[in-house]
């Protein structure tokens, strides 16, 4: 299964469970998966990231186009479709135009162009206010999953060495 991970995996693991100064082995362990065609993202969450002045914005300028995946021919049909799934279900207008602004938009339409599996910390929602990823993922039959789903699912182990 090859995934696509939304900024919010990276900006909680460096913030909360996996940050770089105590478990650099999560962040290995993103590197080894890239390399091997398993885990990839968008330049649009790469920009994202990147905007920021810490050291997951250094994480992420160094990875460059090698996590971060530039928009292809493939993408266009699926941006029309999701663009249209979003305008088609009763969201606030405030929301669809946020949604078609920001990175998620792109994530999905990736996702849906390239049969990729999206990662998120978000959860669906029944409400018109805000346009969910998951909402958009399950609307149109993209495959989602939680990082805690993603990381049991693909085995990883975090493992202290000796006298650790």
């Amino acid at each position: 299964m090859t995934y696509l991970l939304d900024a919010n995996v990276f900006i909680q693991a460096k913030n909360l469970h996996y940050g770089f100064d105590f478990c650099p082995a999560f962040w290995e362990w993103i590197d080894k998966n890239n390399t091997e065609g398993r885990i990839y993202n968008i330049e649009k969450v790469g920009d994202e990231i990147q905007a920021g002045d810490d050291d997951l914005a250094e994480w992420a300028k160094q990875k460059g186009s090698k996590i971060f995946l530039s928009p292809d021919e493939k993408l266009i049909p699926s941006l029309a479709k999701v663009s249209e799934w979003v305008t088609g279900q009763g969201y606030d207008p405030a929301g669809v135009s946020n949604f078609l602004q920001v990175a998620d938009y792109y994530l999905v339409s990736h996702a849906h162009a390239h049969n990729l599996t999206v990662v998120t910390h978000e959860i669906p929602a029944n409400t018109v206010k805000r346009v969910k990823i998951p909402n958009v993922c399950i609307g149109l039959k993209v495959k989602y999953v939680t990082p805690y789903a993603m990381l049991r699912r693909e085995k990883a182990k975090f493992i202290l060495g000796k006298g650790k």
